[in-house]
């Protein structure tokens, strides 16, 4: 087995690098062309049960250095149109999970058992979006609303469930303790942290919403710090998100506890040549380090 092959909840992935959700997730094509770029699998974009046009532009704005700030307003064609995509992409052998959002432990379920029809290894359920009215972070950012959703979800179907976790919490470990004792099979964290840019000119919101989410490497530290906080609470398999831009990034998320990695303003950044970049890197360092494989990194920062 290579040193970068991960297993999770049973699905096993030829390496820990994952396509973040919201990157190149519209299309079945889009999706396999992450797969040969060489992720270890993708994540589709967040879909509900009808069809969304999200908010107005713009949504999306660049800050300097630190990352991406949008507010999409989960944009996505409905399930039933989006189906398609998803076949397309498992007929290339793409390792897929489902991402959901609802606005209810039944619509969450409901959708979930839609994935789970067409094929996908497993499901993300988005209880994080910084900036979707009655979605998201609205939700998720209770625990009891989340384990209710996982709950819901976890009777529905039998694929893995992972729950996608907000940072914009006073408590992360409560949260990832929560979906653990509801089912979940594995934790994804971070979203986007909720964020504000403001034009000094036409003073104004920067973003159509106003408030919006930030990604890329502002948030790397903050992704981490859930990560180190969520393994030492719970025993499910932990999927770390935020800022992974270098096989250090994604070395220091596997010391944190992370077991997959999701990378997503990278791949917008680099148009996917980061994944091999990503991949190739990670294999040296573990290899330098004294590692055998991934498993034997994951978590290795708390036992110093």
């Amino acid at each position: 087995m290579d040193a970068l092959t991960v297993k999770v909840a049973g699905v096993e992935f030829r390496n820990p690098f994952l396509l973040a959700s919201g990157i190149w997730g519209e299309s079945g094509a889009s999706l396999h062309r992450a797969y040969v770029a060489g992720a270890g699998g993708v994540v589709t974009k967040s879909i509900g049960r009808e069809p969304r046009t999200g908010y107005p532009n713009p949504t999306i704005e660049r800050l300097d250095d630190w990352g991406l700030l949008n507010a999409m307003g989960l944009p996505n064609p409905g399930i039933k149109n989006y189906a398609e995509e998803v076949r397309f992409a498992l007929s290339k052998g793409v390792k897929v999970v489902g991402s959901v959002f609802g606005g209810t432990p039944e619509e969450f379920a409901l959708l979930s058992v839609e994935m789970e029809k067409l094929g996908v290894g497993s499901i993300e359920l988005n209880l994080s979006c910084p900036h979707a009215k009655g979605y998201g972070s609205e939700i998720g950012a209770d625990p009891e609303l989340l384990s209710e959703v996982v709950r819901a979800v976890k009777k529905a179907v039998k694929v893995p469930v992972w729950a996608k976790l907000t940072p914009n919490t006073s408590d992360p470990a409560l949260l990832a303790a929560a979906a653990e004792s509801a089912g979940a099979d594995a934790i994804s964290a971070i979203n986007t942290v909720r964020a504000l840019a403001i034009d000094p000119v036409g003073m104004r919101p920067v973003l159509y919403h106003g408030l919006g989410g930030l990604s890329g490497p502002a948030i790397k530290p903050i992704g981490l710090a859930f990560i180190w906080q969520a393994y030492e609470k719970v025993r499910i398999p932990l999927v770390g998100i935020g800022g992974i831009t270098t096989p250090e990034d994604a070395f220091e998320y596997l010391l944190a506890g992370a077991t997959l990695l999701e990378v997503g303003t990278a791949v917008a950044d680099s148009g996917g040549t980061v994944f091999h970049t990503l991949a190739d890197g990670l294999r040296e360092i573990l290899k330098e380090r004294g590692f055998g494989n991934v498993a034997e990194a994951v978590g290795a920062a708390h036992r110093k």
